[in-house]
């Protein structure tokens, strides 16, 4: 994945809400949104070729979701998926804060990354730049393949349009959201991020929704959650034009 915004308790009736684009291949393999047959509570899409997800939830409230960190030069080709890093948090027990706890010391293991994990009531987050966890507080926060929040053009326009999408009324919520992870208007050159991949790229990787020939957006991906409970899950396929709808109620959750 590489752009999720988040507004975390900011709205009456969503006090959770994540909006998110993942951009890949198109020729990597990749299942849609599912529930999985080897863990039939765990609600997600999969990288076929390394069998880990990039976004989830699970039936008892769980949530992860997470970013490459853009940096050529540190690529290692041995290095563990980072994919398994949302699975593992998916089908496991730890509190978000054992769990990224115990991530730091193995986080040399991958590429670089960003992990966002939740559950009862507990959002944190994880970058491996720094390799230190924090608490996520109530906030609109904006992630791509740098650390949490950093003022890319991408972030910044996506994070205006999430706290402009909040201030309607619930009912278009849902389109408003599609609306913004369908923004493909490119950064002029001069706000761009240096990450040596070239100026070139750098311009077809700076909107929120990336169209080139052989890599872009393959998916978008809502997280919505209620106070009582119920979380819609909603996943845009680019490739089948759809729109694949889940819900499903907990009665422990990390909205509560």
């Amino acid at each position: 994945m590489c752009l999720l915004v988040m507004a975390y308790r900011c709205h009456p009736e969503f006090p959770l809400i994540v909006a998110a684009n993942r951009d890949e291949f198109f020729n990597r393999p990749t299942a849609a949104a599912a529930y999985w047959a080897d863990h039939p509570d765990v609600l997600a899409g999969r990288d076929l070729e390394q069998g880990g997800t990039w976004m989830g939830v699970n039936k008892n409230g769980r949530f992860a979701a997470l970013t490459n960190v853009r940096d050529p030069s540190a690529l290692r080709s041995s290095a563990k998926s980072r994919g398994h890093l949302v699975s593992k948090f998916l089908t496991g027990y730890d509190t978000p804060t054992n769990f990224l706890a115990t991530l730091a010391s193995e986080s040399d293991d991958y590429n670089g990354f960003n992990l966002i994990v939740g559950a009862n009531d507990e959002l944190a987050y994880f970058g491996s730049v720094t390799k230190k966890a924090a608490p996520i507080l109530p906030g609109v926060y904006g992630l791509s393949n740098d650390q949490l929040n950093t003022p890319w053009p991408k972030v910044v326009r996506a994070k205006t349009k999430l706290k402009s999408a909040l201030g309607g009324n619930s009912e278009a919520l849902e389109q408003r959201l599609l609306s913004l992870l369908s923004d493909d208007s490119l950064a002029n050159d001069d706000e761009l991020p240096d990450t040596g991949v070239g100026l070139e790229k750098e311009r077809w990787l700076s909107p929120i929704f990336i169209r080139t020939p052989n890599y872009g957006t393959r998916c978008s991906t809502l997280l919505l959650a209620k106070h009582d409970g119920e979380i819609q899950y909603i996943e845009r396929s680019v490739n089948a034009d759809s729109l694949r709808r889940f819900s499903f109620t907990v009665t422990a959750n990390l909205t509560s």
